[in-house]
């Protein structure tokens, strides 16, 4: 048994009553939606045709909210619906990172995730959906896809049907009649921020924010979609013609939205940023202090250890706070350990992150009691444990399956390198209240150098590769060419890699190093917080 759905855009008269039965049968708030109708029009008056496209959950067979989802309070259902359970739900918004499709939300009165649940109370007792029941022209079709008799496994045999970014590999169970590449893909029709209901003035739940926070350049955005879907030829092109396309677009001679569910906004803000900032620190002292005593590089003194193992819980505890902060439902924190969804980053992160404290409290009692033994045994798996919560954020958002550009396979290399430069910056910054010797700041000079070149190398292999989706190509143009490219060069590029780098080269000393750490740290924040940020800008449908 697997439930579906089937839309016949042939008969969809785009009047809503779908909207309203769902908001009605759920209460569902005003502002969010578990089923709309996006509008699209095409051509120019006379010869114009306007486009309906019911969105939903597309209860995918392989769904990556659920595989994302810290506490299991979304799973699926013997019969392939994918249901929630708000009882469990920590709020912290994987779920709708995960979902390529816009199809989750957090419910204002409940502060937990939500979506469509093709009316799981109402299937159980023989009915069918509320959209479905209410629909004038029959153009929603619900059923069970594996019965050979029942209506939506007839139409699926008869009719050529479409899916939205079957590229994902997520199966998703919602088939579309007669639909239009300009309604299904979001890319297709840039979010302009110029059409009858975008966005809604505040955001809802834990991070109620303004809507201009999700507004886009409208000229940025869409000269760097155009330039993906090779509309030009050159960088010049886009420079030249963006603006008069953005024109052209609100003025009728493109597809363009008309109607369409209001902005979520930033869902992962300034608090993920910090988080991955501050836990690249963590992790990075004791890596650098680890790396120093294996290959016998340096010799850290009592006093580095010491700092050493006070950085990394103090940042540790910094990192547990910030995500504590980033849920909307902060007091569930202890979900994630005690209601485990092992296939989930985010748990597995979380208990990585609990061991790793653990083991650094183990070293600094094995140091305050003078028992070298303690050392040699949890040195390598603190050293291995150390690697795991550096990158674990990149797997965390490899799940993220509606966020083209965080699939890229070097965001685990950018995030170890990370920890690296940021644990040997921080040792340099405490150096100066530290009995450290010549030799020890040496090495942490290196091992900023060294970190930096690879960096630099990181990040271009990241933003000039050949992107494999239009979303990652157009995330990769916001960051070196649009709204991102004066934070990204000056902050990131100049400030973060190439001062410290040309400080740390020209070897002028302490007070040097002490401002390359500086510069280091807040050059790696300035890059956290765009690569976090950045990919959250584009329309998920």
């Amino acid at each position: 048994m697997k439930y579906g759905f089937v839309i016949d855009n042939r008969k969809c008269i785009g009047c809503h009553a779908c909207t309203t039965a769902c908001k009605s049968e759920h209460q569902v708030p005003v502002g969010v939606n578990r089923t709309w109708v996006k509008q699209v029009e095409k051509g120019e008056f006379p010869n114009s045709r306007r486009l309906f496209s019911v969105m939903r959950c597309n209860h995918c067979t392989d769904a990556p909210c659920v595989e994302i989802c810290p506490t299991e309070a979304l799973f699926f259902r013997e019969d392939g619906i994918v249901d929630f359970d708000k009882d469990r739900c920590i709020g912290c918004k994987s779920c709708m990172q995960a979902c390529p499709y816009d199809a989750l939300y957090i419910d204002p009165q409940t502060n937990t995730a939500a979506k469509c649940n093709y009316c799981a109370h109402r299937i159980d007792v023989g009915l069918e959906p509320a959209c479905v029941n209410v629909c004038p022209e029959h153009a929603i079709i619900s059923g069970d896809m594996d019965d050979a008799t029942s209506e939506i496994s007839q139409l699926l045999a008869r009719q050529q049907v479409k899916v939205r970014k079957p590229e994902k590999g997520t199966t998703p169970n919602l088939f579309y009649i007669d639909a239009d590449e300009a309604s299904l893909n979001p890319s297709a029709t840039p979010n302009t921020g110029e059409y009858f209901w975008n966005a809604q003035t505040l955001g809802v739940g834990h991070f109620a924010k303004e809507a201009e926070k999700m507004a886009f350049s409208n000229d940025d955005v869409i000269a760097a979609v155009l330039e993906a879907n090779n509309q030009y030829t050159t960088a010049g092109e886009v420079a030249k013609e963006g603006p008069k396309k953005s024109i052209d677009v609100l003025m009728g001679k493109e597809a363009r939205r008309i109607y369409d569910t209001p902005n979520k906004g930033i869902l992962w803000g300034w608090e993920v940023s910090g988080y991955v900032w501050t836990k690249a620190i963590s992790a990075g002292v004791f890596l650098v202090l680890f790396l120093a005593s294996f290959f016998g590089w340096a010799e850290p003194t009592a006093a580095t250890e010491w700092w050493t193992y006070g950085l990394g819980l103090l940042f540790l505890t910094l990192t547990g706070v910030l995500l504590i902060m980033d849920l909307d439902q902060p007091t569930r924190f202890l979900y994630v350990l005690l209601r485990p969804h092992w296939g989930s980053w985010l748990v597995k992160g979380g208990y990585t992150i609990t061991a790793y404290g653990g083991l650094l409290t183990l070293l600094a009692a094995g140091l305050y009691f003078d028992i070298p033994a303690i050392k040699q045994f949890a040195g390598w798996l603190t050293g291995i444990v150390a690697v795991i919560v550096a990158i674990y954020t990149a797997f965390l958002f490899g799940q993220a399956k509606g966020r083209d550009f965080w699939q890229s396979p070097t965001l685990a290399v950018h995030m170890l390198v990370h920890s690296f430069m940021a644990g040997a910056a921080a040792l340099a910054l405490v150096s100066a209240w530290s009995d450290t010797s010549a030799e020890w700041l040496n090495y942490l000079g290196i091992v900023m150098i060294v970190g930096i070149i690879v960096n630099l190398l990181t990040m271009a292999v990241e933003l000039t590769m050949t992107h494999p989706t239009v979303d990652s190509h157009t995330v990769s143009k916001m960051i070196t060419k649009g709204r991102y490219a004066n934070k990204f060069y000056l902050g990131v590029v100049l400030l973060g890699n190439l001062v410290p780098l040309a400080l740390l080269m020209l070897g002028l000393g302490n007070w040097a190093l002490l401002a390359a750490s500086a510069a280091v740290l807040i050059g790696i924040y300035f890059t956290e917080h765009i690569w976090v940020e950045a990919p959250q800008r584009i329309a998920l449908s």
